[in-house]
């Protein structure tokens, strides 16, 4: 009877081992879901790098496709590669410059350090009096006196007639604003309220190419030089008186 004693299952300890298989499930769980976890962001990664590397391929194609990138920067280093170094250039131009062509000389049409002679028309007269002065023309439509220009008063004897001119230049232009001979019938007259200054008429002035009657008033720096021009005009005006009265 003994040895058939059933022997029945405590329900304490089957408890205790349903709660420790329970626990023990419970335990396990989290570490599967960790794993599967790590597989999700693997995958995710792996996702996010692949979609990271067609951009920049596609970035590149495009910048590739339009002269940009990293193409240019291929293009750049391959022009400083064709370049040649600054050996290579001197020798190149030292090989150039062997290779030029003999040097061609042209004469000048026209030599500049030959002194050219120009004619006044004075090479034969010799100067008997010179000073400096502003000439004026008195215009006869406007009823006015007008400025002929300033420079040297010359007295001009001929070396061979013996015949007295007086001709003005304009200073730097040296455009002749006064020649005539000094005939008798002229007459120097003061000009009003100066003592410096003098009015003459000319029947035949030169100086615009043909003869012209012309009424002249002649200024210089002070009443000495003008005395003096007065004293000379009319001694070349005796001179002349002489010579043209042979002449008749």
């Amino acid at each position: 009877m003994s040895d058939a004693t059933e022997t029945k299952p405590d329900p304490a300890s089957t408890t205790a081992a349903e709660e420790t298989t329970t626990t023990t499930t419970t335990t396990t769980a989290p570490a599967v879901e960790k794993t599967e976890a790590e597989e999700d962001k693997s995958v995710t990664e792996k996702v996010a790098d692949a979609a990271t590397g067609a951009a920049t391929k596609a970035s590149d194609n495009v910048f590739s496709m339009f002269g940009g990138g990293p193409k240019k920067e291929k293009k750049e280093e391959a022009d400083d590669a064709d370049e040649p170094s600054g050996s290579s250039k001197a020798k190149k131009e030292e090989g150039e410059e062997e290779v030029e062509s003999p040097e061609v000389h042209f004469e000048p049409v026209i030599h500049l350090t030959e002194k050219i002679d120009t004619k006044t028309n004075e090479e034969l007269e010799e100067q008997t009096f010179k000073m400096r002065a502003k000439l004026f023309k008195f215009d006869r439509e406007s009823r006015e006196w007008k400025e002929r220009g300033t420079g040297d008063v010359r007295l001009l004897k001929h070396k061979e007639n013996q015949k007295t001119r007086l001709v003005m230049r304009r200073d730097k232009t040296l455009k002749v604003c006064a020649n005539h001979y000094i005939v008798p019938d002229m007459k120097l007259s003061p000009n009003v309220g100066s003592d410096r200054s003098w009015v003459w008429n000319a029947a035949a002035d030169v100086s615009e190419g043909e003869p012209e009657a012309q009424t002249l008033a002649i200024r210089f720096a002070n009443s000495e030089n003008a005395n003096l021009f007065k004293d000379a005009f009319e001694k070349a005006q005796q001179e002349n008186e002489k010579l043209f009265s042979q002449e008749a």
